[in-house]
């Protein structure tokens, strides 16, 4: 990937609003190939699109206790391709579930504040 070039990216979270908003952010200055998924077992489902990052929600599904939550997930695609780049957006602040989620193999932490989707950009549009 080269930095500032179209990237694959998966958006991964139960908030259907937060994905589109999302997806819009990121396509409006880099035309960015954006797939939302509302649980992660569908976007495990299509994980042979090989996308370059996935935007993951840390409490994704808690609602449904059969579906696989972020941590899950976030093993799942690093079991499969250890080479994609995972980005957890989440709204704890808690320093020790941020080390979590980095120690399991996510590169970055994003709260989900009124800065998040810049944030987000910019670690996409760097990502090498």
């Amino acid at each position: 990937m080269e930095i500032g070039k179209a990237k694959k990216i998966f958006i991964v979270d139960d908030d259907v609003m937060l994905t589109e908003a999302l997806k819009d952010w990121l396509t409006r200055k880099i035309p960015h190939q954006v797939t939302v998924f509302n649980t992660g077992e569908e976007c495990l489902e299509h994980f042979s699109d090989k996308p370059d990052v996935v935007v993951l929600d840390y409490y994704l599904n808690t609602v449904s206790k059969d579906a696989a939550n972020g941590i899950e997930i976030l093993k799942a695609i690093k079991k499969y391709d250890p080479s994609i780049h995972v980005i957890i957006l989440s709204s704890q602040e808690h320093y020790g579930i941020a080390t979590q989620t980095i120690m399991k193999g996510a590169e970055h932490y994003v709260i989900k504040d009124e800065n998040a989707f810049e944030k987000i950009a910019s670690i996409i549009n760097e990502l090498k």
